[in-house]
C-alpha cells in the first residue's frame, strides 16, 4: 500500500508541477490571447458605432442639406417665374406703345394725304369752275383775283360739308 501512496503523492507532485508549467506556458498566454481578442472585438464594435454614429449624423446633414437645396430651387422658379410674368407685361405694354405709335404716325400720315389730296383738289375745281364760269360767261377769268375767290368757295363749301358729314 505503500506504493500506492508513493504513486499517489508522485503523481500529485507530477500535476501540481505540470500545473504550474502549463499556467506558466499556457494559460497566461491563452488568457492573454484571449483577453486581446475580447478587446479587438470590443474595439470593432465600438469602431462601427462610431461609423454608424458619424453614418446618422452625415446623412442628417445630407438631408437638411437637399431640403435647403429643394427649397432654394423652388424659390429660384418662383422669381424665374415673377420675372417671365414681369417681362411678359413689359413685352406686352411696349408692343401696345409701338402699336399705338404705328397707328398715330399712319393718322398723321394719312391726314397729311388728305390735306394734300384737298388742297390738290381745291386747285383742280378751282380750275373747272373757273373754266366753266368763263364758259358760261363767256369770258376769260385768268386772273388771280378770280382763282382766289374760287379757292374761297371751294373753302367754304368744304367747311359747310364737314359741318354736316
Amino acid at each position: 500500500m505503500l506504493d500506492f501512496s508513493v504513486t499517489f503523492l508522485i503523481t500529485i507532485i507530477n500535476i501540481t508541477i505540470l500545473y504550474f508549467i502549463l499556467r506558466k506556458i499556457l494559460f497566461k498566454p491563452v488568457t492573454k490571447f484571449m483577453a486581446d481578442r475580447a478587446q479587438r472585438v470590443q474595439d470593432s464594435i465600438d469602431q462601427a458605432e462610431r461609423s454608424n454614429a458619424e453614418a446618422a449624423k452625415l446623412l442628417a446633414e445630407y438631408e437638411e442639406k437637399h431640403r435647403k437645396a429643394e427649397a432654394e430651387v423652388r424659390e429660384i422658379l418662383q422669381a424665374a417665374q415673377k420675372d417671365a410674368a414681369a417681362l411678359t407685361q413689359q413685352m406686352i405694354a411696349d408692343g401696345k406703345r409701338e402699336a399705338a405709335d404705328i397707328i398715330a404716325a399712319a393718322r398723321k400720315q394719312i391726314e397729311a394725304e388728305q390735306k394734300a389730296v384737298m388742297e390738290k383738289f381745291k386747285v383742280e375745281a378751282a380750275a373747272l369752275v373757273i373754266a366753266a364760269s368763263a364758259k358760261l360767261a363767256a369770258r376769260d377769268f385768268s386772273g388771280d383775283d378770280n382763282r382766289h375767290y374760287a379757292v374761297m368757295l371751294l373753302d367754304e363749301l368744304a367747311a359747310k360739308n364737314r359741318g354736316h358729314g
